[in-house]
């Protein structure tokens, strides 16, 4: 088993809110990751439409697991997101990051996220501190 996948399992196990989201990891390599989920009636609001936060939620695990692939121990610093389209109950929404720096101490991140119909509804942008703790130490 790979490195990148090896933390992602790893990290989703103890992961509860991304389970309760219903994640599934679609693709996982050193710096980069696909993740996918359906839109339940009960993350909706009251305009009847997905709450911000799910979207956002899902970007943010996807930077969090795209930034630990590389067996580094990273966490966000900085964060944000802009919604373009609305999200209803039902939608598949995958997102996928991309990694667009990385240096010893910090890594940048683009997600883009679409919908079933290939079309983009939320963009994310995320900072994160790479620590120098690794996911799983060779002692």
């Amino acid at each position: 088993m790979d490195l990148a996948k090896k933390v992602v399992d790893k990290m989703m196990s103890g992961d509860a809110f991304s389970q309760w989201l219903g994640i599934e990891v679609l693709e996982i390599t050193a710096g980069s990751c696909k993740l996918q989920m359906k839109v339940r009636e009960e993350m909706t609001n009251g305009f009847n439409i997905a709450h911000g936060g799910i979207a956002y939620s899902l970007a943010d695990s996807c930077l969090a697991f795209a930034a630990n692939s590389h067996g580094i121990q990273a966490v966000s610093i900085e964060t944000s997101i802009s919604h373009t389209q609305k999200v209803i109950s039902g939608d598949t929404l995958t997102s996928t990051a991309k990694e667009i720096n990385k240096s010893t101490k910090t890594g940048l991140y683009y997600i883009t996220i679409t919908n079933q119909n290939n079309i983009e509804i939320a963009h994310f942008k995320g900072t994160v501190y790479r620590t120098k703790k690794e996911w799983f130490p060779k002692n």
